[in-house]
Order: structure tokens, then C-alpha cells, then sequence
């Protein structure tokens, strides 16, 4: 790959008014030159025409040339800003293929960038975050994520875990020693700031990863509580059938939803109650095979009867990270107790009307944000692999305290190597070629 120069259009599909072709690799300057006519100097927007072999102009337009090391790639990289034709950007791909380039596969421009030491891997996918942020909030988190500031919490943990290790494998040259003399007691107490930080870091990823990816939630409730309605109102449109007759939902109904910015994966389930027949009692069992997946259950209960099925919903949902409670149909209570407030944590909806549901956007923008505010600093953004990294750090972590409890030293050692080498997947600092074509065949073409 060293040896070898990429292009690639850099703009999104379709016609616009400017487009970009990105060149990176050792021959970059010399194609752009061969192109253009003309010797780009280093960061400045040069005019120029862009000629095919014959000599015949292709467009016109700017070369910007970026020598390498101090480049987005470490490479060589020259950027051809042309007309956002689509026939044309493809031509001035095609002249730099015969130039001695060859088309970019995707992500590679990042790829690079990662191989030569410019980005780790965290940063590197933050690059794919950032573009295809679907709020301004999600966008922050990414840039943050691309600035290192999720990286640099990872690497203050790996150098904690770095010098446990050490500690704790220095001791075991000294094993005839007695244990309080080898600095257990003060290994262990760092042990459990670790694991402290580590708990920490996993929630704001966690936080992150919901920005990234959304919410996964799962309605539960009761026969004819209003759950497939509801549904319908959150997505704005007739998505799921809705029926007077107890049990129409058999099977799960899948809704992606945006609401506010917020990604939302609604899951509609059968009613939950006792008894029923065999087809019902497969809906109501893929219901709690949803519910264990969810990030959040939508726990629904007729708000003329909040009691009722009040049970069954706290047993499904037990496994969930998040609930609301959520009491629909209110425009059917009576006048007494639509005065009345709903209890705490509990919502008033009513799905006919529309009536509560701006509260129910805003718990749901709550949940996504781990109940930190909209406003709150520090945030970043996260993949689900990095969650599960750092899970697998904290539980190594344990491991090891639970060694270090009855003192078998080598065992924890290992433990916090394993701790080390998980920590590592995250940034690619070790095990980082398995990842990369699956990270990087996800990016767009250009990038």
C-alpha cells in the first residue's frame, strides 16, 4: 500500500456546485501536476485547467497540493476542486488512474491516515461519526472524539494498567517475600481507582454510543393498552394496525423513528397477560426476548387502569437499563382525574390526541443522554465495540482484584495483561489488523 497512489471523489453523490477529487500517496503532486499543468504550492488554491491526454480540457477549477507528513494521511495529498458535475468528477478520477493512480477503496483515505500514525483507531472512526451525525449534538460528540478526548481517557487508564502491572509482576520475583512488604496493599487500592475510572469512562461511552447509534425501546404493556398507537404517534404515520379486539399484535413490529434529532428503534410487542392461545403465547414470549435487547422498555398501562398488568410489565422489563412508565389513553380519564398529577416517573400520554407527548420526547432525549444535559460538556462520541472493550477491561480488572484478594500474584498478572490487551483493541494499539477491514469498509469512498 506504500508504494501505491488512491483517488477518489471526496463530495457526497449528486450534482453541486463545487466537487473535490482526493489524491494521497507518493505520486499525488506528479498526477496533479501531469492534470493541471501547473506546480502546486504547499496549501495554497492554485487556478487551473484540468486536461485529459490529448490535451483537451476536462474542467477547470483548483489544485491544492499537501505535502506529506503534514497531511490528514502522512502522505502526499493533492485535492482537485472542480464543477460538482458527477461526469466530470468521475473523468478526473479516470485521468489520474491512467496517470498511474488507482481508485481508493472505502476508507482507505483514513486507513492511511491510521497506518501512518495520525489518527488512532477511535479517532479514525470518529471521522465516519462526524459525517454521518444526524443532530448537532451527536456532531460535538464526534468532533470531541476526532480532538482525542476519548482516546486520551483510554490512554490515562492504560498507563494506570501499565504500571500495575509492572508492580504486580515485579512482586512475583519475590514471592518467599511477605505479601505486605511487596506492596500488594497499595497495588490493590489503585486496583479499585481503576476499576472506579473504568466504570466512569463506560458510562460516557456508553452516553456516546446512544448519540451515535440511538435507542433501541421495546413497548410493553397490556392487551389493548394503546401500545401499537402509541407507536403510530411517535412515527407520525399508520405503521402498526390498531384494533379494539385484545391480542392484534401477534409478532414484534420494527419502526426506525427520528424524533428530535434522536434515533429512535421502536419495537411493538404483543400484549403481556396470562394465559392466552399458542400463537399468542409466542408473541408475548418474543416480547421478553425483546426486552432483553433493548436499551430502554416503554412500559404502557391504560391510564383509566394504572394498576392493571402493572406486574407482568415490572417481570419483563426487569433485565432493561431504562424504563418509563408511560399512562396512555388520558384523554379518556375523568375530569377529577385528569386533575390530578401522574405519579413520579410515570407520563400521561394520549396517542389520539397527541397529548403528553412532547414530555415523552424529551424523557426519551433524557435517556440518550444518560440524564446528563442537553447542554453537558464533555461528552464523545462511541461505537459498540468500545463499549464492549472497555466492559471486558473492567471485568479482567475484577479478575485480577479477586487474585490479588488471596494473593495469587501470577494469575493477576495475567489478568491485567488481558486488561491490557482489551484496552488496546480500542485505540489499535495492539490486535489492530483483524479490525481494520471491518472498521474501514464502512467509510465513504473519498474518505
Amino acid at each position: 500500500m506504500a508504494g501505491e497512489t488512491i483517488a477518489a471523489i471526496a463530495t457526497a453523490p449528486g450534482a453541486g456546485g463545487v466537487g473535490i477529487v482526493r489524491l494521497s500517496g507518493p505520486r499525488s503532486l506528479e498526477i496533479a501536476r501531469a492534470l493541471s499543468g501547473r506546480e502546486a504550492l504547499p496549501r495554497q488554491a492554485l487556478r487551473a485547467v484540468f486536461a485529459d491526454a490529448a490535451g483537451e480540457p476536462i474542467d477547470d477549477g483548483l489544485v491544492l497540493a499537501f505535502p506529506g507528513p503534514h497531511s490528514f494521511t502522512g502522505e502526499d495529498v493533492a485535492e482537485l476542486q472542480a464543477h460538482g458535475s458527477p461526469v466530470l468528477l468521475r473523468r478526473l478520477v479516470e485521468r489520474c488512474c491512467e496517470l498511474g493512480a488507482r481508485p481508493a477503496r472505502p476508507g482507505e483515505f483514513s486507513e492511511r491516515a491510521f497506518l501512518n500514525g495520525k489518527l488512532d483507531l477511535v479517532q479514525a472512526e470518529a471521522v465516519a461519526d462526524l459525517i454521518a451525525a444526524s443532530d448537532l449534538r451527536a456532531a460535538r460528540a464526534a468532533r470531541r472524539s476526532l480532538q482525542g478526548v476519548f482516546s486520551q481517557r483510554v490512554d490515562t487508564i492504560a498507563e494506570h494498567l501499565l504500571r500495575l502491572r509492572v508492580q504486580v509482576e515485579a512482586a512475583i520475583d519475590f514471592v518467599d517475600e511477605p505479601i505486605e512488604t511487596l506492596g500488594i496493599g497499595a497495588v490493590r487500592a489503585e486496583l479499585e481507582s481503576l476499576r472506579v475510572g473504568l466504570g466512569t469512562l463506560i458510562e460516557g461511552a456508553e452516553r456516546g454510543r446512544r448519540l451515535r447509534d440511538g435507542l433501541h425501546a421495546v413497548l410493553l404493556g397490556p392487551p389493548n393498552a394503546g401500545k401499537s398507537s402509541l407507536l403510530n404517534a411517535l412515527a407520525g404515520e399508520a405503521r402498526a394496525i390498531v384494533a379494539d379486539v385484545a391480542g392484534t399484535t401477534r409478532d414484534v413490529l420494527r419502526e426506525a423513528v427520528r424524533i428530535d434529532g434522536l434515533e429512535l428503534e421502536l419495537s411493538d410487542t404483543a400484549g403481556l397477560r396470562e394465559g392466552g392461545d399458542a400463537i399468542e403465547r409466542e408473541g408475548m414470549r418474543r416480547a421478553h426476548a425483546e426486552a432483553r435487547r433493548a436499551d430502554v422498555a416503554l412500559l404502557v398501562l391504560d391510564a383509566c387502569a394504572p394498576q392493571a398488568g402493572r406486574t407482568e410489565l415490572e417481570q419483563a422489563a426487569a433485565g432493561v437499563p431504562a424504563r418509563l412508565w408511560i399512562l396512555n389513553k388520558a384523554d379518556l380519564l375523568d375530569p377529577v382525574a385528569a386533575a390530578g398529577m401522574p405519579a413520579a416517573g410515570e407520563i400521561r400520554v394520549s396517542a389520539l390526541t397527541g397529548q403528553g407527548l412532547d414530555d415523552l420526547h424529551a424523557a426519551l432525549r433524557r435517556l440518550a443522554a444518560g440524564g446528563a444535559p442537553e447542554s453537558a460538556e464533555g461528552e464523545f462520541s462511541a461505537r459498540a465495540r468500545q463499549v464492549e472493550g472497555l466492559r471486558q477491561t473492567l471485568a479482567h480488572a475484577e479478575a485480577a482484584a479477586a487474585e490479588l484478594a488471596v494473593e495469587r500474584l501470577e494469575l493477576a498478572a495475567e489478568e491485567l495483561r488481558l486488561a491490557h490487551v482489551a484496552l488496546g483493541r480500542i485505540t489499535g494499539q495492539v490486535d489492530a489488523d483483524r479490525l481494520l477491514g471491518h472498521i474501514f469498509s464502512s467509510f465513504c469512498i473519498g474518505k
